[in-house]
């Protein structure tokens, strides 16, 4: 019934055609790019950016559209149903909209503090009951909030948080240290995700947690904080219902985090004095009061994907990946629209792996390893769709050759460069350089490398459990409008469409660096899919060990 209905609303949606066109391993980049068109590209964000899925929100009417449209396009590109004969796989949510208390209250100092809601302060919860409440919490502030045995790094050593509530900062010790060997220096580990920094502090015991939020090694501002942190919150469904987390996560803005760290006695650049070797936490003899009321719907979103199974090697899988949600109808901006349509975040990268998966079904050799479509939800949520996949994955992970995904590709048109998320860690960078080098392009890491890109996006569910994952974008050089047209646009999207109702679809959307990434993406693909070895990760990478136990090396 579920199937049917989406397929109802399909027919009468749209009939997009078949591109038309045929690859070979041996093609150039300008002869497969046939097969993966811009204008075909533009045609799906039209659709799944259109007004009428609402921001393709789980749990949403615009789930329903998004995923029955993803799965049509599938079928029409001939893929097998990915998941026992269904395109789609269940994905078991619970939705908790945190309603905080206007104010928090810090008391114990010289004289009361109070922040406000949104204006100071943003929190949740997990906990899955009806309010959950920190009632005079002892504060503590914990630095970075990072326990890091590899870089003999322990900001909780000595502590007991039971009961009590940590500020931490975050980024972690090494973004603007001066010293590159400490830590990554400015390119952040996962110890200066903001999602450690929460599962941390609930390892350590306790009952809130807090982070400051600093507009540059957070990499962001605070309106992403409050556009993405409040409201209604995903999470994946636990058997423990959540109560192992901390009662309150949240932020704090910087001015307010100041406010209250000078009360406590601690002024100056705060994140000097966490960064010291010697570091240790501090108690600032002050208690937190905040109460959260909790509205709780159970409900089951949906992955969409998709099989294109390979002529001799069908038990080992390539996996292309792109995450359909986006934020749903939020908070107006001046213009007075409210609905976040994510027509770059990510709507391009949905369209993207549609026309890559056309592209092998319309090769004249069937690739002989089998390739897996992958369109995941709760991206926005926190990875919660590929995290569920991987850790409930239809085809084993150690047969899982790579991951390949795709994520907020630029909407600025084709690069001289291509960007590699979080450079160094693996050798599916190598095939990308190879066919840079065969298009007359240079490869180039991390724009901001302190901005944990490589930790951000659903390849990561991916890398942590082994698999080698490869995510990357367009770079900066235009071809056709100069050096630093790129980082001009990037930035522009930055501060005024991400997570923002800006970011629509619009006919004069230029989706040729969209379709560059994709074709590399596709022969990417194609070469492993030839292949009888498995890429692995380069020496230092944290996620070798565990790819390697899993092959039984």
């Amino acid at each position: 019934m579920y199937m049917n209905n989406k397929y109802n609303y399909l027919l009468a949606l749209t009939g997009f055609a078949l591109i038309t066109g045929c690859s070979q391993n041996n093609k150039s980049s300008e002869e497969t790019a046939k097969a993966i068109s811009a204008d075909e590209i533009k045609s799906h964000i039209a659709v799944l950016a259109n007004d009428s899925l609402m921001g393709r929100k789980p749990f949403t009417v615009g789930e329903t559209k998004a995923t029955a449209y993803i799965a049509s396009e599938f079928k029409k590109a001939g893929l097998e149903p990915g998941n026992n004969g269904s395109y789609f796989q269940d994905v078991p949510m619970v939705e908790v909209t945190s309603t905080p208390s206007s104010t928090m209250e810090i008391s114990g100092g010289k004289s009361p503090i109070t922040l406000h809601a949104l204006t100071d302060f943003v929190t949740s919860t997990r906990q899955e009951l009806p309010t959950v409440e920190l009632k005079n919490s002892p504060l503590v502030f914990a630095g970075y909030g990072v326990v890091a045995p590899e870089y003999h790094w322990n900001d909780y050593a000595g502590l007991d948080v039971k009961g009590k509530t940590v500020i931490v900062l975050v980024n972690d010790p090494g973004f603007k240290n001066g010293d590159p060997t400490f830590f990554k220096g400015d390119t952040m580990t996962y110890y200066g995700r903001w999602t450690y920094k929460y599962e941390e502090a609930a390892r350590q015991g306790a009952a809130g947690v807090i982070i400051v939020h600093q507009t540059e090694p957070a990499s962001y501002d605070w309106s992403v904080v409050t556009n993405s942190f409040s409201g209604a919150k995903l999470y994946l469904q636990q058997k423990d219902k959540h109560l192992s987390r901390c009662k309150v996560e949240g932020w704090i803005t910087e001015d307010a985090a100041k406010k209250l760290l000078a009360d406590a006695g601690i002024t100056g650049d705060i994140r000097a004095v966490a960064r010291k070797k010697d570091f240790k936490a501090i108690p600032l003899n002050r208690e937190v009061s905040i109460t959260l009321n909790n509205k709780l719907k159970y409900s089951t979103s949906h992955n969409v994907i998709g099989t294109l199974k390979g002529s001799t090697k069908p038990d080992e899988y390539i996996l292309y990946t792109a995450h359909w949600d986006h934020l749903g109808i939020g908070k107006p901006n001046a213009k007075g629209d409210s609905i976040y349509n994510g027509a770059v975040d990510n709507a391009s990268g949905v369209a993207a792996i549609i026309a890559v998966a056309k592209a092998f079904q319309q090769a004249k050799e069937r690739p002989q390893r089998s390739i897996v479509f992958l369109s995941v939800t709760g991206e926005e949520q926190g990875l919660l769709g590929s995290e569920y996949y991987a850790t409930h994955p239809i085809y084993p992970l150690n047969k899982t050759v790579a991951d390949l995904n795709m994520d907020a590709l630029g909407n600025y048109g084709e690069t001289k460069d291509i960007a590699i998320t979080g450079k160094g860690q693996n050798e599916l960078e190598d095939y990308v350089a190879d066919l840079a080098k065969q298009d007359g392009l240079t490869i180039v890491g991390d724009r901001k490398p302190g901005a944990g890109s490589y930790y951000r996006s659903d390849h990561f569910n991916f890398a942590k459990l082994g698999v080698p994952a490869l995510d990357i974008n367009i770079g900066s050089q235009s071809k056709t409008h100069g050096a630093t047209y790129g980082e001009e646009k990037e930035k522009e999207y930055n501060e005024q469409r991400y997570h923002q109702p800006a970011d629509n679809y619009s006919d004069d959307m230029d989706a040729t660096g969209m379709a560059q990434i994709a074709d590399i993406l596709y022969r990417v693909g194609t070469k492993l899919s030839s292949e009888s070895t498995f890429p692995g990760w380069k020496p230092g990478s944290e996620f070798k060990a565990i790819r390697d136990k899993s092959l039984g090396k």
